[in-house]
């Protein structure tokens, strides 16, 4: 299997049906452990197709507008462009990404909250026109270097949880539409929608039946202006899971046909970013240094009493870390724990154990405290659920290269692309077919390697 960085001319492993995620993953170290035991990710593409597929039974007529910020890597980029998905960019890079893909400016919304005004000028040669505002600040800006901007007001919602007081938020009042209408009249800028977010770390969904509402009322106050609101962005906060969904759904469906039924013309949109791709991403990394320390709370709750003061505690240094795949760690706890590659009996002894990556700096921590086995030096671990928020912009921290990219798709999720008819020349030249030898156990495999 051919991985690439960031290489237009990308590969896809089309999976025989005997052909798992796993033995891929298997296949991908045993390669590395021969080449250099650097860190890589498998992306399984059909994931996309059937979260789509998901999104259109659930959620349709709502259409998906993907935060390219999620992850920009291009097969996920063109997956989705053939899909019929819209994009949300934030900056000039991913405009031009999307762009390259023929995706028309109409599929493309500017979300930015705080936007630079060479980037105003880029979108308006580009024909990008709807964008987001909350300020009048940035409506100035845009008056002055987008003339024929579409603006979504984007108001705040009250969904701050006692974990995220300390994000930024970005949104106006209703109180401040008023004046940004007024601004907006006066400038001669359009505005044709509102835009809201709820954080997907959200647990109260009523923060949706206040937020739909209170974008109801910014359509009624547009009335009075003279404006001619054609649509609502519902935001992102979708986790990939099914049930949260389909709860978010059962919760914002009856308030949007009683404020904007279909007969209204307004049009509702969302941008799903980690719901299409964060599951469809492994990362595989190396440990490369390993020391005893002694113990320092590194235990998980509820486990220190059981421990003995004689067993060691591990520090393990990985191939990755914070200013690369983790970056996400900076902001927000991981979403994923670590999976030991390489087999282990059942009753094999535990131990207190965290997880760094390879700069040396106190902030490159990845994992505080997991128990994990005794690992050795140059063994594999597997995080999952690693495709939303990794593999945006590339970091230059330590001359970091991002990891290789392995994708994949089984033969039943390419077929489906083709029954559904949406599966271009363009991408159709990018898939391959995976040789038999994937289907060898990872025993043979590693009885070979020794």
């Amino acid at each position: 299997m051919k991985g690439f960085l960031e290489d237009a001319n990308y590969s896809i492993g089309l999976l025989d049906e005997g052909a798992t995620l796993a033995d891929v993953i298997d296949n991908c170290i045993y390669e590395h452990t021969h080449t250099g035991k650097k860190a890589f990710y498998v992306g399984d593409l059909g994931k996309l197709v059937r979260n789509n597929i998901q999104w259109q039974n659930v959620m349709a007529p709502i259409k998906p507008f993907y935060p390219v910020k999620c992850n920009s890597t291009p097969g996920v980029l063109e997956i989705l462009g053939t899909l019929g998905v819209g994009f949300a960019c934030s900056s000039k890079s991913e405009m031009a990404l999307v762009q390259d893909l023929g995706i028309s400016p109409e599929n493309i919304i500017y979300t930015n909250p705080c936007k630079q005004a060479s980037q105003i000028k880029y979108a308006a040669k580009a024909g990008i026109n709807i964008m987001t505002c909350d300020s009048d600040v940035e409506l100035k800006k845009i008056s002055r270097n987008h003339p024929n901007a579409k603006l979504l007001l984007h108001i705040a919602t009250e969904d701050i949880t006692a974990g995220e007081e300390m994000n930024m938020k970005f949104g106006t009042t209703l109180k401040n539409c008023r004046h940004l209408m007024e601004c907006a009249k006066e400038l001669g800028v359009e505005i044709v929608g509102v835009k809201f977010h709820v954080s997907g770390s959200c647990k109260d969904l009523q923060t949706y039946i206040h937020a739909i509402s209170d974008a109801r009322c910014v359509f009624d106050m547009a009335e009075e202006f003279g404006f001619k609101m054609n649509m609502l962005d519902i935001g992102g906060g979708f986790t990939g899971s099914e049930l949260q969904l389909e709860e978010v759904n059962h919760v914002i469906r009856p308030l949007l046909d009683v404020y904007f039924p279909k007969e209204s013309g307004v049009n509702v949109i969302a941008e799903p970013g980690c719901y299409y791709v964060s599951s469809a991403f492994t990362l595989a990394v190396n440990v490369i240094a390993k020391k005893t320390v002694e113990y320092d709370k590194l235990l998980p709750s509820g486990v220190e009493q059981t421990r003995n003061d004689d067993e060691p505690v591990f520090t393990y240094y990985i191939n990755d870390g914070v200013y690369g795949s983790f970056a996400s760690k900076l902001s927000e706890k991981l979403n994923t724990i670590p999976e030991v590659h390489k087999k282990y009996k059942e009753d094999e002894p535990l131990f207190a154990s965290s997880l760094w990556g390879p700069s040396c700096d106190e902030l490159d921590q990845i994992v505080e405290s997991c128990l994990l086995p005794e690992l050795s030096v140059g063994d594999w671990l597997i995080f999952d659920n690693m495709g939303s928020g990794t593999l945006g912009e590339q970091s230059t921290f330590n001359d970091y290269q991002r990891p290789l990219i392995y994708y994949m798709m089984s033969f039943s999720d390419w077929d489906e692309m083709q029954d559904a008819g949406i599966a271009s020349d363009t991408l159709m030249k990018n898939f391959f077919f995976v040789p038999s030898c994937i289907q060898l156990s990872p025993e043979e495999r590693f009885s070979t390697a020794a």
